[in-house]
């Protein structure tokens, strides 16, 4: 059992592949497109789905599936804290 487990607020790529190319994606920016309901936790970015659009991510954590598919969209992951 974890002691000190992180939560995080978690979305697919498949769900940013709505957002236009170029996008600068924050946990803030998706609260306000409405693709997630509460900033309460830093953001996890997990690789179910595709995605073909350019988009600059931020975020606290990325799963190495969601990370191959926005590099490989042309777009870039951003660590932040």
């Amino acid at each position: 059992e974890l002691i000190n487990p992180v939560h995080y607020t978690v979305i697919n790529v498949a769900q940013l592949a709505e957002l236009p190319a170029g996008t600068v994606v924050t946990l803030d920016s998706l609260v306000k497109a409405g693709l997630v309901t509460s900033p309460k936790y830093p953001l996890k970015v997990l690789g179910s789905g595709d995605l073909s659009v350019m988009l600059n991510v931020q975020a606290a954590a990325f799963t190495a599936g969601a990370r191959a598919k926005i590099e490989a969209a042309g777009g870039t992951c951003e660590v932040t804290e």
